[in-house]
């Protein structure tokens, strides 16, 4: 299998979003090094987007990652620095949801 899309849908406990997303992007540089990272970015909802928007909410951001192959995503997960950020953020997630999607042929 080639490219891997993930969009991870990450929900905090209330008020804990920027205290996350500070660990998150600490995080970001050793993910963008990783064999077949392609993109990786924390995204939150668009202000002003109007009624077209179905917004996540306050607490909620959308991590947005593109991999070479399931392989590479599989080494991520199992990173040492994502086990590290996966311990210290745990105590501060409501929820999880992550998407793993290959593009429409």
């Amino acid at each position: 299998m080639s490219l891997v899309h993930v969009v991870a849908v990450i929900t905090t406990k209330p008020g804990q979003r920027a205290a996350v997303l500070k660990l998150f992007n600490a995080n970001v540089p050793a993910v963008l090094a990783e064999d077949g990272c392609i993109a990786y970015e924390a995204t939150i909802d668009t202000e002003n987007a109007g009624p077209m928007q179905s917004a996540f909410g306050e607490d909620t951001f959308v991590v947005v990652e593109k991999w070479a192959s399931m392989d590479a995503l599989g080494a991520h997960a199992r990173s040492a620095h994502m086990k590290e950020y996966g311990a210290k953020t745990k105590d501060m997630l409501a929820d999880r949801k992550i998407h793993i999607l290959s593009p429409a042929a």
